[in-house]
C-alpha cells in the first residue's frame, strides 16, 4: 500500500459517502475506505433508511458488504454499543431480515431460515446458507 489514498480505514474514521448507488453497484466486499450511506442507496427501502431511529444517537445505516445474494448494513457502532444489522435479498427487497446486537455481546435477530439467532456469526452464517441453497 502506498499512502493514505490506499490505506484501509478503521470504521469509525471512514467518511460517510452519500453519491448516489443503485443495488447492482453495490460492492461484493467490505469496502474500507468509506461509508456507503442508506441515503445514498437509490432503492433502499423505507426500513433501512430507519434502521438506527431508536438507537442512542439516531446512526445512519452504513453498507456492509454482500453476503451471497444478501446485501448487509448495520446502524450502529461495530463494538461497544447497541448496533442493528440488516439483511435484504438483492434480488427482492421486500424480503428482509435483522439482527440487533447489544452492547455486552448479546444478540437477537431471525434469519431467512425462520431460526431465531443469539449469535451475530449464527446469523451470518444463515444468510450465508440460504445463498448457497443448503437445505441443512
Amino acid at each position: 500500500m502506498d499512502g493514505d489514498a490506499t490505506r484501509a480505514l478503521r470504521y469509525d474514521e471512514r467518511p460517510d459517502d452519500p453519491t448516489p448507488i443503485h443495488t447492482e453497484d453495490l460492492p461484493p466486499t467490505p469496502v474500507r475506505d468509506r461509508n456507503i450511506v442508506a441515503r445514498a442507496w437509490i432503492e433502499a427501502p423505507p426500513r433501512l433508511r430507519a434502521l438506527g431511529d431508536d438507537l442512542p444517537g439516531r446512526p445512519e445505516a452504513h453498507y456492509k458488504r454482500r453476503i451471497g445474494r444478501w446485501l448487509l448494513w448495520r446502524a450502529g457502532p461495530a463494538v461497544d454499543a447497541d448496533a442493528r444489522y440488516w439483511a435484504a435479498a438483492a434480488d427482492d427487497l421486500d424480503v428482509q431480515y435483522e439482527f440487533t446486537l447489544t452492547a455486552d455481546g448479546t444478540g437477537t435477530g431471525r434469519g431467512p431460515r425462520g431460526i431465531a439467532h443469539d449469535r451475530f456469526r449464527a446469523w451470518k452464517e444463515d444468510l450465508r446458507d440460504d445463498s448457497l441453497g443448503d437445505a441443512s
